[in-house]
């Protein structure tokens, strides 16, 4: 097959290390790749991969002001040029995100013309990106959501849509894309081999976080875990976040670190060559974020033989547990005491999130509102503490840091590993047979074989923009780590 891969940038990251995964595994079965990005790449991708610079697939503060127009011309042009014809399949990731405002015309316009287009969306302009989806709204739909909603997400026979987690398939579902049009893509796994198994922390036992600790990452419930720590462990993580918005928090907690003299060091991934070799080192891998979009985390650690301890994102991980993957040991909540918080601040500062950001997507927060995520965040007379904001997170730090004897009303108590050494051999096997390049070649190959199979049909239609807000901005799903 003749392919075109499409991509605001190829700079190093997830999305861009899903492109590599693609162009490697379809190259290597023999087709043909064009990758269409904004601007050069930081690395070199798979050999045999064909590449063209469309400076107007940048993003918006950085491309040139042409329209979707000139920006399929550009497309079309750049395929032409590479194949002498036309592509049998577009790929196109994030198209609907924002980043750029003419990508979504250019879509449309491709599929006016009977091209068949594969839309993956790793991120949603609806998902706590009000920014973004305020942008496209007003700048690409002059403000009339049925508008946005057909332009972001099309209907018709030779467009299908690839989504990293059942959640997203379910959403999307919800929307109006019918079944056979949503393909689950996981994106592929992969661990470099270790050049020397050491690393510098001695004889104590690690647990590592690998991760670079932004707001979503939940950084003060790893300290809560390092202030309880027994007398030889170690926690650490491995990057501090690059945002400056991102360094102000993250230097609160590491400030709250040292005044307690917690055993948790920063930033070790920086004094560490050999990653995997890091990895492979630690006691156990840790997560305690609240959100994720595909969930390396939870499948990387039984790549390189070691337990994953914290908590889990059921939304994300259930395609895994389906497949096998042993996550028992994690929980899903971490419930601490109500009386340990300050109830009446924390309440109020739930009302003002939850009014922010429905009114940032244009909706009325009502009454039920909090109750409805006051009735999620509680049971009985504990309350998640990955559902609070920093404030009341370093409350119950503290108390736990001057009572240790408290930790015994905290459920869980302590991380749990201990049970899952029998469980490692069997989670590498299904990541190594499912998650990996081969596991991912196969579903990629099956999803453009779906996509092929399809015919152009008639005017396209489009699923329901404003049903997968009101799917994200369920009141039971607000986090104050992401607001």
């Amino acid at each position: 097959m003749k392919l075109v891969i499409v991509h605001y940038h190829l700079q190093t990251g997830g999305v861009t290390r899903v492109i590599e995964h693609a162009c490697q595994v379809l190259t290597e079965s023999g087709n043909q790749v064009l990758v269409l990005t904004g601007e050069p790449p930081q690395q070199p991708l798979p050999p045999g991969t064909n590449l063209d610079i469309v400076p107007a697939l940048a993003y918006e503060e950085h491309r040139p002001p042409l329209g979707p127009a000139a920006l399929t011309a550009a497309m079309t042009d750049a395929a032409q040029r590479c194949f002498g014809s036309l592509p049998d399949l577009w790929h196109v990731h994030n198209h609907s995100l924002g980043k750029n405002l003419a990508v979504p015309g250019a879509v449309a316009a491709l599929l006016r013309q009977g091209q068949r287009l594969l839309l993956q969306p790793h991120d949603f302009a609806e998902d706590g990106r009000p920014t973004l989806y305020r942008r496209l709204l007003n700048r690409s739909a002059e403000g009339d959501t049925g508008r946005l909603s057909a332009l972001l997400y099309p209907l018709s026979g030779h467009v299908h849509y690839a989504v990293l987690n059942d959640r997203d398939r379910g959403f999307l579902a919800t929307a109006g894309i019918p079944n056979d049009h949503l393909h689950l893509l996981p994106n592929a796994v992969s661990i470099p081999q270790s050049v020397a198994p050491s690393h510098p922390f001695g004889e104590r036992r690690l647990w590592l976080y690998p991760t670079r600790a932004i707001r979503r990452k939940n950084l003060g419930e790893f300290l809560l875990w390092a202030s309880l720590a027994e007398e030889h462990d170690l926690f650490a993580t491995t990057q501090a976040p690059q945002n400056p918005v991102e360094q102000a928090r993250y230097q609160r907690w590491a400030a709250l670190a040292r005044e307690l003299n917690l055993p948790l060091e920063f930033e070790v991934g920086n004094r560490v060559d050999d990653f995997a070799a890091l990895l492979a080192a630690a006691h156990a891998l840790v997560t305690t974020s609240v959100a994720e979009g595909f969930g390396l985390a939870f499948l990387e650690p039984w790549l390189v033989d070691r337990p994953l301890a914290g908590r889990n994102l059921p939304e994300i991980t259930r395609d895994f547990a389906a497949a096998g993957i042993d996550l028992g040991e994690l929980y899903q909540r971490l419930d601490v005491p109500l009386e340990w918080i300050d109830t009446g601040r924390l309440r109020e500062a739930m009302t003002q999130a939850l009014t922010a950001v429905m009114s940032d997507y244009g909706r009325d927060s009502g009454p039920d509102h909090l109750e409805r995520l006051w009735d999620a965040v509680r049971n009985g007379d504990g309350i998640d503490f990955g559902r609070l904001d920093e404030v009341a997170q370093e409350e119950v730090i503290r108390k736990l840091t001057s009572d240790r004897g408290a930790r015994s009303f905290m459920r869980p108590a302590r991380l749990a590993t201990e049970q899952l050494g029998g469980a490692v051999a069997a989670n590498h096997a299904i990541t190594a047979r499912d998650y990996a390049l081969p596991g991912y070649g196969r579903r990629l190959t099956e999803t453009y074989a779906a996509v092929m199979a399809a015919s152009p049909d008639g005017i396209p239609g489009a699923a329901d923009g404003a049903a997968l807000v009101d799917c994200f901005l369920a009141p039971e799903r607000l986090s104050l780590l992401r607001t």
